[in-house]
C-alpha cells in the first residue's frame, strides 16, 4: 500500500489541487488539508483494503468459518517512512546533496555508497559498467544499514531530497509484527525520528564551528556540574581523532552505538590495539564533556548537538586542512613537487 498515492486519490476526491512528484507531492494548494488527509492513515486503512478484496476473491474460508473466528492476521513484511524536501532552487539542492556525499565519506563513514543507474542491471545485462559523477541519468544514493533495515537518501527527480527508512524486520526496533494501530504508530514514530535525525545531523555538519571558548573547554581539562573531572581531548592526538571519526558516523543515528561497536571502529582507524576498557574510559570522558548521552534503558549512546559539532570540527579540520597542509609543508618534499603548490612554496 502506497501512502502517497492513497493521499493523491483522496485529494482528487476532495478537489484539492496539487503538483505530483513520483511517489510524493511537489506542491499543494491547500497544504493543511493535505496534512489532515494524511494524519488518519493507519492500520485501519490496510485492514479495510485487505478485507474489501477478500470478499471479492475466492477464499478457503466459508462464511461459517469466518463467523467462528477463522480469519487472517495481517503482519508487516516491510514498512517505509519517507521525508521529502522539495527545493525551490533545484540547482542549489543538487549542490547541497553532492556536498552531503562528500561528508558521508569522512564524516558519515557509511557501509556503502551506491550509484543507482537508470537501467536495470542483472547478471544477464551485457557490457561494462562504471561510475561517472555526475552526468544526466546517474543519481547518487547514500545508504546506512542497521540490522535488516536500511536508511537511504537520494535526490528525487532532480529537485527534492528524499530520505527514507525501510524497515524489513520490525523486531529490529523492538516492535511487534502484527498490523495493528499500536505497532503502526510505533513504526511511524521510529521512521520519522530516524529521518529527522539524519537530516538534522547533515544540517549541523554545515553550520559554523564552535567558538574559541567551547574549543578550549574541549581541549583542556574541565569539571562537570557534579564536580567530576574530565581530561582534555587533545586535537591531533591519534586516539582522540579516531574516536571523533568513529562516533560521528551517520549509521549511529538509527539506534546509537555501544562499547563493542566503538572498540571495533577505533581499533580499525588507529590500526593498533584498542580495548573495551579504553572504550569505557573514553565514553565516560565524553559523557562528562556532554558530548554523548546514554539512551534510556540501554547501554547505547548518541551524540549531543555539542558533541556532533565538535566531532565534525575535529574530523573535517584534521582530515581536510591540517593533514594535507602538513604534507605539502614537509621539508622533505621534493623541490619539483613543492614548486607546484603555493602553500608548499610559502
Amino acid at each position: 500500500m502506497n501512502g502517497h498515492e492513497w493521499a493523491k486519490a483522496q485529494c482528487d476526491k476532495a478537489g484539492i489541487a496539487y503538483e505530483s512528484l513520483d511517489n510524493g507531492f511537489r506542491s499543494c494548494a491547500e497544504a493543511k488539508k493535505l496534512q489532515a488527509i494524511c494524519d488518519p492513515l493507519g492500520s485501519g486503512a490496510v485492514h479495510s483494503f485487505f478485507w474489501r478484496w477478500c470478499h471479492r476473491l475466492p477464499s478457503p474460508f466459508t462464511p461459517s468459518d469466518l463467523r467462528h473466528g477463522y480469519v487472517y492476521e495481517l503482519a508487516f513484511r516491510q514498512f517505509e517512512v519517507s521525508d521529502t524536501r522539495v527545493f525551490d532552487r533545484p540547482q542549489a539542492g543538487r549542490a547541497f546533496f553532492e556536498g552531503l556525499i562528500r561528508d558521508h565519506l569522512d564524516i558519515g563513514r557509511p557501509d556503502q555508497v551506491a550509484v543507482i543507474f537508470d537501467r536495470k542491471v542483472s547478471s544477464r545485462t551485457p557490457g561494462a559498467f562504471r561510475t561517472k559523477v555526475i552526468t544526466r541519468g546517474v543519481d547518487p544514493q547514500v545508504c546506512c544499514y542497521y540490522k535488516s533495515s536500511r536508511l537511504k537518501q537520494y535526490f528525487k527527480e532532480h529537485r527534492a531530497l528524499r530520505t527514507e527508512l525501510v524497515i524489513s524486520d520490525t523486531r529490529d526496533f523492538g516492535i511487534g509484527r502484527r498490523a495493528n494501530a499500536d505497532n503502526w504508530k510505533a513504526l511511524r514514530a521510529v521512521g520519522e525520528a530516524t529521518n529527522r535525525r539524519l537530516c538534522d545531523a547533515q544540517t549541523s555538519d554545515a553550520v559554523p564551528a564552535p567558538d574559541v571558548v567551547t574549543f578550549t573547554q574541549v581541549t583542556c581539562p574541565s569539571d562537570d556540574p557534579d564536580g567530576l573531572h574530565a581530561p582534555g581531548l587533545r586535537f591531533g592526538d591519534k586516539r582522540v581523532m579516531a574516536l571523533m571519526s568513529a562516533v560521528v558516523g551517520f549509521g549511529h543515528l538509527v539506534a546509537g552505538f555501544n562499547n563493542g561497536q566503538l572498540t571495533e571502529l577505533v581499533a580499525t582507524l588507529i590500526d593498533s590495539p584498542y580495548t573495551a576498557r579504553q572504550a569505557t574510559y573514553d565514553l565516560r570522558q565524553m559523557r562528562r564533556k556532554h558530548f554523548i548521552e546514554r539512551l534510556p534503558h540501554s547501554n547505547r549512546y548518541q551524540l549531543t548537538a555539542l558533541g556532533r559539532r565538535v566531532a565534525v570540527l575535529f574530523t573535517k579540520t584534521y582530515g581536510r586542512v591540517v593533514a594535507p597542509g602538513l604534507v605539502q609543508l614537509d621539508p622533505g618534499l621534493p623541490g619539483e613537487l613543492a614548486a607546484r603548490s603555493p602553500l608548499a612554496t610559502a
